[in-house]
């Protein structure tokens, strides 16, 4: 794998669009994913003033009169960790009702904007909103491949054979995605740096969105979730095991989401079946810093199957959310189950009208009943469905008809990946 610096993202041109069209363009993903870089990037090229409100004197005068700090910038201006001022929101609209012009304000969040509703509802209509995530597979290895999501909706998987990434697999999974990880040279480094990141997380920007008491409580309650990425969220279990109700525990998964380390995955229903589990999925944001809260290395999580099954779904899914993040097109994403434990590990939707299927699979062999979710979605939908695959850690990828294939999970990244040879 390449060094994660001096990676060019893939959401720059979708960055760049948005500033020719929207007034005000919000940029929002975790503390150190690059968000900062590539505002920083783009703002230089167009001619944007940068202002920061982690620096104390210019969050102090933004708060004590922001009219006047708006007034005073720039006609394009950044304003980054934009989360640390909602006293900005309203006079935000104002001067975007003041002066309308394309490209006004870029502003970055590293917290979940959209659910801090002051900010969200001031902006309505106003406002595009993209999302930077860690660093991609394919930002990685810097692949121009179309994208694993693309292809799935069109079938887009011709027979061919490439090498099983094996113990790599895990490897991947325990870097994550963060920048400044993949340019740390041993596991010991990477791991406290990512403990460090969640610490500095919950003492600072968890603090100041909230008053809660028992802060003492949330590294606990992260580390309980690792345990539990890629299943079923069970609030009362989670709770119970760290003597807390159940309120208190979905406020503070709630403050969790907001700063993007943890992620609902809703179930996909339909009508047509009454039979369906409505439960969500509970997935990190990042697989490194799952691995980096329960101790694991790329040897330890090889050798604890049941574990590496569940960070690799976690993973896939955080790779096709990637993906997604830097299309033109809309894809939103569920899981499937029913009460017969009949499942589908993510149910894609793009648009209104299709529907793919994936599931994860961490051995490197398929046989016909890994089709079984999938073949269960397809007949629930059969006008809506278009492909379902099964990824797996193996070496073909292959057609399994009726529009199922078995595909390698290097292929995530690789759309023409180096056959094997013998």
């Amino acid at each position: 794998m390449r060094s994660g610096k001096f990676v060019p993202r893939h959401l720059k041109s979708l960055l760049i669009e948005s500033l020719e069209s929207s007034p005000v363009t919000l940029l929002h993903g975790p503390r150190q994913c690059g968000k900062t870089t590539l505002c920083k990037e783009i703002g230089e090229d167009l001619g944007y003033t940068y202002f920061t409100f982690d620096s104390d004197e210019v969050r102090i005068s933004a708060q004590n009169d922001p009219n006047l700090f708006l007034r005073n910038c720039s006609e394009r201006t950044i304003l980054d960790e934009i989360q640390r001022v909602p006293q900005l929101s309203r006079n935000l609209k104002i001067a975007d009702d003041r002066n309308r012009k394309a490209g006004m304000f870029l502003l970055t969040g590293s917290s979940n904007v959209l659910m801090m509703p002051d900010l969200a509802d001031a902006l309505v209509g106003r406002m595009e909103t993209l999302r930077l995530h860690p660093f991609s597979q394919q930002e990685i290895e810097q692949s121009q491949s179309k994208s694993f999501i693309e292809r799935l909706f069109s079938g887009d998987f011709p027979t061919c054979s490439a090498e099983a990434l094996s113990t790599n697999l895990a490897q991947r999974i325990v870097l994550g995605g963060y920048p400044q990880v993949l340019n740390l040279s041993s596991d010991r480094k990477r791991s406290n740096w990512l403990k460090n990141y969640v610490e500095n997380i919950i003492s600072k920007d968890i603090l100041d969105l909230s008053k809660i008491r028992s802060i003492e409580v949330l590294p606990k309650l992260l580390q309980s979730v690792a345990h539990l990425t890629g299943q079923l969220l069970n609030i009362s279990d989670i709770g119970s095991s760290l003597q807390m109700n159940r309120n208190t525990t979905q406020d503070y998964l709630t403050l969790l989401e907001y700063q993007f380390l943890i992620e609902r995955l809703p179930a996909w229903y339909t009508n047509r079946l009454n039979r369906l589990i409505k439960t969500p999925k509970i997935h990190f944001g990042d697989t490194g810093i799952a691995c980096a809260l329960l101790g694991l290395n790329a040897n330890d999580l090889n050798e604890q199957r049941t574990l590496l099954g569940h960070l690799l779904e976690t993973f896939v899914f955080q790779e096709l959310k990637k993906q997604a993040s830097f299309s033109d097109q809309q894809y939103s994403f569920f899981h499937f189950r029913d009460r017969d434990q009949v499942e589908v590990d993510l149910v894609i939707e793009r648009g209104a009208f299709e529907i793919a299927g994936i599931e994860v699979k961490a051995g490197a062999s398929i046989v016909n009943s890994d089709f079984k979710g999938l073949r269960k979605l397809k007949s629930t939908c059969p006008d809506q469905f278009t492909y379902g695959a099964v990824l797996y850690d193996g070496e073909v990828c292959a057609s399994f008809g009726n529009g199922m294939y078995m595909v390698p999970i290097r292929m995530l990244w690789e759309s023409n990946p180096k056959p094997l040879s013998y």
